[in-house]
């Protein structure tokens, strides 16, 4: 098969490498791809919401599959503008895609089907939740209702922080705002979990811990992340059991109550307390720097699971896993998740020798002169697999050492919760 992979971050360099290693694919394709995925791909440089300019161009590259990285295309409805075509698309339609999209749409199936969830109230305008907000208990979350890239959540301590988060929203920082989400505090641990689904059965794609917040000890603003490790420390067979069965069965009939069905990866954001688990959202997509983390896990054909899904036979495909823990840490652009500078050139990066058990995943990088360059805010994810999470952390911090680059700046303490440092 010939792939197409859709996206430019470290999400999409780690779909990209493990999929080099399929024997069944052939050659990929990235679009537009980075300064890390052009050593293993094709990039072609162009608009991933123009799904006119992407299927000429699969066409024209004879694309059999496209796998799409990020969110938006998704909920732009690429599956169904692909649907009558020669060319597989991996991800779900329109519809559910949805789970994403919209987060009251997603809230309004909790409430329907009875999925454990924080208690919620939505708003269509900034003064009846202003009001909502004056008689409330606090902390409380806040959400934009579509898209924000990770960053559309606010945990507010009291009314001032909240009515700022309300009027950032409804000012257009997310995006045109017609609809914010007020959420109930809920006081657990987080954890991330995935599936791959067929659109008929869906099997476990493993767990993660991710770090959102942009400083040290959970401290700051929300980020697209800045680490993560895997598999979760929450993880247990019990607790698997109660997620398939009280929030991910339920929402799939949810999906088939409204006619469709949900083919690809879903990420389901939990928050565990007292190992009961509690949904905070969905993607409708591998977690990014989750994938980074979990992909090198993965010790079964990753083409072969996603050509299976999309001829619904994943149930004749076995998903192993290696019986390791891995570890990614994000290195970013000084000034991020806010202003940074871009272009940036990075030192050295070019001559750091890694393992087999080692990878530095590109994100917001580009490739000119015969030098990288920072063109993002997440600029690379440095990774390692080990025994411990102690051996991951050591050999992610060996890596981190040797990239010379001022301008940019990484947690230290990922993965704090597992490891002795």
């Amino acid at each position: 098969m010939n792939i197409g992979i859709i996206g430019s971050g470290g999400r999409e360099h780690a779909l990209c490498s493990k999929l080099k290693q399929s024997k069944i694919v052939k050659k990929i394709y990235c679009f537009p791809g980075n300064a890390g995925t052009v050593n293993i791909a094709h990039n072609i440089n162009i608009d991933i919401n123009n799904f006119e300019k992407l299927k000429r161009e699969s066409e024209e590259k004879k694309i059999d599959l496209l796998i799409v990285g990020p969110e938006e295309p998704l909920v732009n409805g690429i599956y169904d503008y692909f649907k009558n075509t020669n060319i597989k698309v991996f991800g779900p339609n329109k519809i559910a895609a949805q789970l994403e999209g919209s987060k009251t749409f997603t809230k309004k199936i909790c409430k329907k089907y009875n999925i454990p969830t924080s208690k919620f109230e939505i708003f269509k305008n900034k003064s009846d939740a202003l009001n909502y907000l004056e008689k409330s208990n606090f902390p409380i979350v806040i959400k934009a209702d579509g898209l924000a890239a990770g960053k559309g959540v606010y945990i507010c301590k009291n009314y001032n922080q909240s009515k700022l988060a309300i009027n950032e929203i409804y000012e257009g920082r997310f995006g045109k705002a017609e609809i914010v989400l007020v959420e109930e505090f809920l006081k657990g641990e987080e954890m991330s979990y995935f599936i791959v689904c067929d659109g008929k059965n869906f099997k476990f794609f493993q767990t993660a811990q991710d770090h959102k917040r942009v400083g040290e000890g959970d401290t700051g603003p929300n980020t697209g992340g800045m680490g993560a490790y895997s598999p979760s420390r929450l993880f247990s067979n019990d607790l698997q059991n109660k997620i398939s069965n009280k929030i991910i069965v339920p929402t799939m009939q949810a999906l088939k109550d409204l006619g469709t069905n949900y083919k690809g990866f879903l990420y389901v954001g939990l928050m565990i307390v007292d190992n009961d688990p509690y949904l905070i959202e969905f993607n409708v997509r591998m977690g990014d720097p989750e994938c980074q983390t979990i992909l090198p896990l993965l010790n079964s054909d990753l083409g072969e699971i996603i050509k299976a899904c999309c001829e619904e036979n994943l149930s004749e495909v076995k998903v192993e896993w290696l019986d390791k823990k891995s570890l990614c840490v994000v290195l970013c652009a000084k000034g991020y998740p806010n202003d940074y500078k871009k272009n940036m050139k990075i030192n050295n990066l070019e001559n750091i020798k890694i393992k087999n058990n080692q990878s530095i995943f590109h994100a917001g990088t580009k490739f000119e002169n015969e030098n990288f360059f920072s063109i993002g805010g997440r600029v690379l994810n440095i990774v390692a697999l080990g025994d411990t999470f102690d051996e991951c952390k050591k050999e992610t911090d060996q890596i981190l050492n040797k990239i010379d680059w001022k301008e940019g700046f990484f947690r230290k303490d990922i993965g704090y919760k597992v490891t002795n440092k």
